[in-house]
Order: structure tokens, then sequence, then C-alpha cells
């Protein structure tokens, strides 16, 4: 009885996570340099001087309220964002206009101030980190409904491959310490195991929490089972949902907003100085204007403390508490050990270990159940079928082909002209254009010679980038490194080991028989 539940879970182990693999595969690779998008946001923005503007709270406050006051005048809300760790690196100013008589949603408006002269950024550099990040739940090109169930049904597949796989390995910690290389398909065994074993904890969270990122879409009957269709409803649900708090009315008498510097100091006297992350001004301009800051996140609780003050003179007027019901509580923690933005540096290094461990999981994963059914198809001296032939050569098109079109991304960065119009588009069109001919070249390729000519390809494109980066680009090695400009000499290093470890792979596969493939 045994030995049949664990056969049923060894086949839904498979085919949970084959038809999902290389999407899965895309997922976990982008949302794993995600977790470095705001580095890879300045590198891919060296003109940007951040971190060398000595301007205090006050002063960023008054020049985003300046800003605002000339873009946004008559608004409903304003809201800034204060840089005060890695995760907001420029003051970024939004904007919600009134209610439209007609009863439509307004259009609301955002803008980057530079950190040099203090005015919005007129147009868009480059896609930056941010691109990446998007990618992993956006899909870019899908409209974002089918992106967003795309991504669930491959992520309810991963869980499920990640529970069944507990199943099936009923020796799990102890193959966790099992790795006999050079062995075939049992090498790929073990490291699939490595992998799976020592980031399952990372693995089962990430997996679980991205479903509750997208619940209320997945699932929005239990919302109105539960709060009804009506608007009062709706409004009960973001309330309790998004802490949208209660509403501001405008009384029409209108009144000058009372300087922000001593609410900013009374907020740092209270977290600390420099700690003040946003500033969440409502009915700006009127005699009942209120003003709400509130820190920045440093523990992977999403929700915190919110200060309310009388936008008219100042006036504290109490302090929201940061967790509402368990519930809340515990969606919260869900969400923000998902995004980890509260992560220092060796914990958001962990991060993206964790996340490129899963990435080589669904990897080793897809590599595995190929290499078994070609074993299989040589023992029996028949041909592959079609569906074997295409597993791998979407293999080879993904598994590199991904990385070197995320490398050609970079390139894009460096190589399209500064003030051509669409070129932080195009950066995107040529990630995606090169994966297609990375595909191509795959399907065109014996799959052996694809192998290692993607892996070639993969080492030259990362490890040429820092080489790119000073023939382009004034900030680079190793002046950079002087400087202790670590962004940009860490960027550097890190795609150079890239590239050195892309070539390492493509020495080993150059050594193996033609005919061996990736079992030698």
């Amino acid at each position: 009885m045994k030995s049949h539940f664990r056969t049923i879970m060894a086949w839904l182990h498979t085919w949970a996570g084959l038809p999902c693999g290389w999407l899965l595969y895309l997922i976990f690779l982008s949302g794993s340099i995600g977790y470095l998008d705001t580095e890879i946001d300045r590198w891919m923005n060296p003109h940007f001087q951040i971190g060398v503007h000595d301007e205090t709270a006050d002063q960023r406050a008054a020049t985003a309220l300046a800003r605002l006051q000339e873009r946004a005048a008559g608004a409903a809300r304003w809201f800034i964002v204060l840089p005060t760790d890695r995760n907001d690196p420029l003051v970024r100013i939004l904007w919600t206009p009134q209610a439209e008589p007609s009863g439509a949603t307004p259009r609301a408006g955002s803008a980057l101030l530079d950190p040099a002269s203090g005015q919005p950024l007129t147009s868009q550099h480059s896609l930056g980190g941010q691109f990446l990040y998007r990618l992993h739940y956006q899909l870019h090109y899908l409209p974002l409904p089918l992106a967003y169930w795309l991504v669930g049904l491959c992520s309810l597949a991963m869980l499920v491959a990640l529970i069944t796989g507990v199943i099936v390995h009923k020796k799990i910690f102890v193959e966790f310490f099992t790795f006999r290389p050079g062995k075939g398909i049992r090498s790929w065994l073990d490291f699939h195991n490595l992998l799976s074993v020592s980031s399952l904890p990372f693995q089962l969270m990430i997996t679980y929490s991205g479903l509750v990122f997208f619940a209320f879409t997945y699932m929005p009957l239990v919302v109105v089972a539960h709060y009804g269709l009506d608007p009062a409803g709706r409004d009960s649900f973001a309330s309790a949902a998004f802490e949208a708090g209660e509403s501001y009315p405008r009384s029409g008498t209108p009144h000058e907003l009372a300087p922000l510097g001593p609410m900013l100091r009374q907020a740092e006297a209270r977290w600390g100085v420099g700690r003040v992350n946003g500033i969440d001004i409502r009915q700006p301009g009127d005699a009942d204007a209120r003003v709400l800051l509130r820190p920045n996140q440093d523990s992977p609780l999403r929700s915190t403390e919110i200060m309310v003050f009388d936008g008219r003179n100042g006036a504290l007027l109490g302090i929201r508490p940061a967790v509402g019901g368990v519930a809340k509580a515990m969606h919260d923690l869900l969400l923000g050990l998902h995004e980890g933005l509260y992560a220092g540096p060796w914990l958001r290094a962990l991060y993206v270990l964790s996340g490129l461990a899963g990435a080589g999981m669904i990897a080793s994963g897809l590599i595995l159940w190929a290499e078994k059914r070609r074993l299989r198809v040589e023992r029996t001296s028949g041909r592959a079928h079609a569906g074997l032939r295409l597993v791998e050569r979407l293999n080879v098109g993904t598994l590199l082909g991904l990385p070197i079109a995320i490398a050609a991304y970079f390139w894009a960065n460096r190589l399209l002209p500064a003030g051509w119009p669409p070129r932080a588009a195009w950066e995107g069109h040529v990630l995606f254009i090169v994966w297609g001919l990375c595909l191509l070249h795959a399907a065109w390729r014996p799959v052996d010679r694809a192998w290692r000519e993607q892996a070639w390809g993969a080492a030259l494109a990362y490890a040429a980038i820092p080489l790119l980066n000073v023939l382009t680009c004034v900030r680079h090695a190793p002046s950079t490194w002087l400087a202790g400009d670590w962004v940009f000499a860490g960027f550097d290093l890190a795609t150079l080991a890239v590239g050195l470890a892309f070539a390492a792979l493509a020495r080993r596969l150059g050594r193996r028989q033609p005919a061996e493939g990736l079992r030698a």
C-alpha cells in the first residue's frame, strides 16, 4: 500500500512539475535577481549620483512638497516617499486627483525626483531591475489578469511538486549529504535532491506566500460572500485587507499646509533619525488636511504604526497601531517574507542564493526527466518521440537561453542610444528577442552541441560585461573599487563570476563525447 501510494506521488511529482517547469524557471530566476532590483537600477542608471547628497529629511520633504504643489495642486492626496534605505534610493512623489463628478476613478500620477536637481525625471532612461522583478509575476507582454492566473497555476503546481517530492524521498535528509559526481542520471538526481533539501523551507515559504499575494484574485467569491457586492462592503474589505484607514473629507475651506519639519522631527524622536519613509497628505490645502507619517519597514510584518497630524497646525492627533487582527497580521507576515524588503545585506544574499537554488532545482528536474527518457530510448534502440525532442530543446533554449537573454538586457542598457525615446522599452524587447533566438538555435542545432554553444555564449555574455562597462561608462572597474562604489564594483564582479561559472560548465560539456549528452 505504501509503495503504491509513493508511486502515485512520484507520478504526481513529475507531471505537476514538467508542464510548468520552464515558466517556473523564468519566475524563479527573474524573481531571485529581482531581490537585487535596487542595485541593478543603480547600475543601469549610472548618471544618478545616489547617496552623495547630504540632505536632511526636512530638505527632501520640502523639495518634494514644492514639486507636488507645481504638478498636483488641488489633489485629494499627496504622497512622498523619502529615501531611508536601499529600497527607496530616490525621492518619489505620488498624487491622486479629486473624485470625478461622474464617479469615474481619477487617474493617479507619480514621478521620481532627480537627486541632483530635485526636478522630476522627464523620461525613463532604463527599465532597470524593476523590469526583472515585475517579470516574475507580470510576464511582461501578457494582460495582467492572465499573467496572474498563469503564475498562480504554476505556483500551485510547484507547491504540489514540493509536497510530493518530500513524500517520494523517504530518506530526504540522508540524500542531503549524498552527491556522487560522474554517475550520469544518479548524479543529476543527487544534485536535484541537494538543491531541493538545502532550500526546502525557503521554497515552501516563497511558493505559498506567492499564492497568498493574489488570493483575492484567485478567490473573489470568498470576498463577495463575506463583504457583499455593495460599495460599503468593498470599502470595508479594503479597510480590513489593505489598511485603507479612515477617510478624511474635504471641508472646502482653504488653508495653508503646516510646515512638515516639526512633524518629521516628532516622528524621528519616536522611530529614530532617518526612518520616516512615507508622508501621506490627505486633502492638502484644506482646513481639514491630515498628514500621516510612516517609518520604513524593518521586519517581515508589512504593517507599521502611523502618526497622524493635523495639517492645519501640525498638532499630533494620534498614533495608529501597526497591526489589526490576527488574520491581517498573518497575511502581512507572509507577504513581507515573500518581498524581503526588511532584509539586510546578508539575509538578502541568502534570499538570492535560495531563489537561485530553486531555479537550479527546477532546471535539474527538467534535465533529469529528459535524460531518463533518452537513456530508455537508447537502450531499446528506438527513436526519441516528439515530446522528448521538444523537452530537450526547450531545456537548452530556456535553461541557458534565458540567462543569455538577461545578459543581453544588460548589454542593451549600455549600447542603446541614450537619447532614443523608446530605449527603455527596447531593453525589454531585446531580452525576449535574444531568448527567442536561443530557442531557435536549440531547435536547429543537435542537442549536445546546442548545450555547449549556448554555455559558451552565456560565459562570453556575462564575462564581457565589465569590459563593456569600461568602454561605455565612466563608472567602471577599477575606479569604482578604489572609490568604494560597491554597487558598481559588485555588479562587475558578480557578472564576471557568473561568466566564469558558465565557462566551467562549457568546458565540462566539451570534454564529453557527443553521444553522452549531459550524462557523463
